[in-house]
């Protein structure tokens, strides 16, 4: 039972900033923030969760299964996270590359408390065992204040695949190409520091202003940290219908409108790009089919360029109508990893960048999201989003493109590079 409160805020700006501060005091805290970015599917400003009642945490061994029976029984509110490497409960698959990160491959928690924010609007929603906590809370955000921390990088930020090693494992995931293996691979690079620490809140921040995208979340779960800047919606769910939103396709963004203009119409007008995007549509079509009504699956829109702070992007998005016989997890299982960060077809896509790639992916290239108590979801793509094991000392971010028959591993090599701006820019 959840006890709702509703409270008018007269500056939502400022209350973020203040609910996000208070947070931290709490072991587990997922905030979400849509940065105000118009998008047809959001139902929040922003939503912030901490402390949690129950949790779920556990490797990739039936996870799926273990979550259906955990969101089965709550009923409730939960947040949380799917790792990529839950490819091999679903798959025959395995991940043995490096992982310096070492998070659980599936993480959910029941929050004690819920702030969700529209507009002016404020809903509070407590569990009934903490509900005389309320008044005491919103007085404590209220009050709330950023102690200033000015910290300095005191670590040296390592790429773990060199470019000439870059450019030959490109060359090896298009020999596959050709000889007709896989059409399109998400090849993927981790840069990482250690011995490095940070201030989670601070650099999550900054990493917030200079992207503002529509689906960041600051993610802790005691020691663990995730700081994302995602621009991209891997499924939502809103009654029977499922949306999905992939982007491939990046341009860069210019001071100058006339060469942002240009940026803009090159990115809509290329064969390559649109070709990656094409293929990855086509992959979600099929994903989606799996648990949708039939002849629900439509392609609502295709290429459509959106444009963000750091970069511009090509985004289709992809709906159907859910089949009755299938739970909310059903959807999950049968779309994940999301297309956008594998390839096609999927599975032989899967095989041939765990051997090419040197890390573990965990929660990059993952999904970090909620479900509603009335089983509703939405996750994003973990993609530009900073990892950070604070008791490890450890600090990640990987970046990736596209590769296909088109693709010139030099250029793929420089995707990558503008993609990892932002994050190095924070870290500094």
């Amino acid at each position: 039972m959840r006890v709702s409160i509703h409270k008018h805020i007269s500056n939502p700006a400022a209350f973020k900033k203040q609910l996000l501060v208070w947070a931290q005091q709490h072991r587990e805290v997922v905030f979400m923030d849509s940065n105000l970015y118009p998008q047809e599917y959001s139902s929040f400003d922003c939503l912030l969760a901490v402390d949690a009642f129950t949790s779920i945490k556990t490797d990739f061994h039936n996870a799926f299964e273990d979550l259906k029976q955990y969101q089965q029984t709550t009923r409730d509110w939960l947040f949380g996270y799917l790792t990529y490497d839950l490819k091999n409960d679903i798959e025959e698959l395995q991940s043995a590359n490096f992982d310096g990160l070492e998070f659980p491959d599936l993480f959910f928690f029941q929050p004690k408390k819920t702030f969700s924010l529209k507009g002016n609007q404020l809903e509070i929603q407590y569990l009934a065992m903490c509900d005389d906590e309320v008044e005491e809370d919103y007085n404590e955000i209220l009050e709330s204040q950023k102690t200033k921390v000015e910290s300095r990088a005191n670590f040296l930020i390592n790429q773990r695949i060199s470019k000439e090693d870059y450019i030959s494992k490109v060359n090896s995931v298009l020999d596959h190409i050709h000889r007709g293996d896989i059409y399109e691979a998400n090849f993927c690079m981790e840069f990482y520091a250690e011995d490095a620490t940070i201030n989670p809140l601070e650099k999550f921040e900054k990493l917030n202003e200079i992207s503002q995208a529509p689906l960041t979340v600051f993610f802790k779960n005691h020691k663990q940290f995730l700081l994302s800047a995602s621009p991209e919606r891997y499924i939502r769910k809103i009654g029977d219908q499922i949306i999905s939103q992939p982007i491939k396709g990046t341009s860069k963004r210019f001071v100058d409108k006339i060469e942002d203009e240009n940026s803009k119409m090159q990115l809509e007008a290329d064969p390559k790009e649109r070709a990656e995007n094409i293929m990855i549509t086509d992959l979600v079509r099929n994903d989606l089919s799996h648990t949708a009504q039939k002849g629900s699956v439509k392609v609502v829109e295709l290429c459509k360029i959106y444009s963000f702070l750091q970069v511009h992007q090509m985004i289709s998005t992809i709906t159907s109508r859910l089949d009755s016989q299938y739970s909310p997890i059903d959807v999950l299982k049968t779309t994940f990893p999301m297309g956008s960060m594998t390839g096609a077809p999927k599975i032989s896509a899967m095989n041939i960048i765990d051997k090419l790639e040197e890390t573990k992916r965990g929660l990059y290239s993952g999904a970090v999201g909620y479900f509603t108590p009335d089983g509703d979801f939405d996750f994003n793509v973990v993609i530009r989003s900073i990892l950070y094991n604070q008791e490890k000392e450890y600090v990640s971010f990987s970046v990736g493109s596209a590769i296909t028959s088109q693709s010139v591993p030099e250029k793929e090599y420089e995707e990558c590079l503008l993609k990892a701006k932002a994050m190095q820019e924070v870290l500094q």
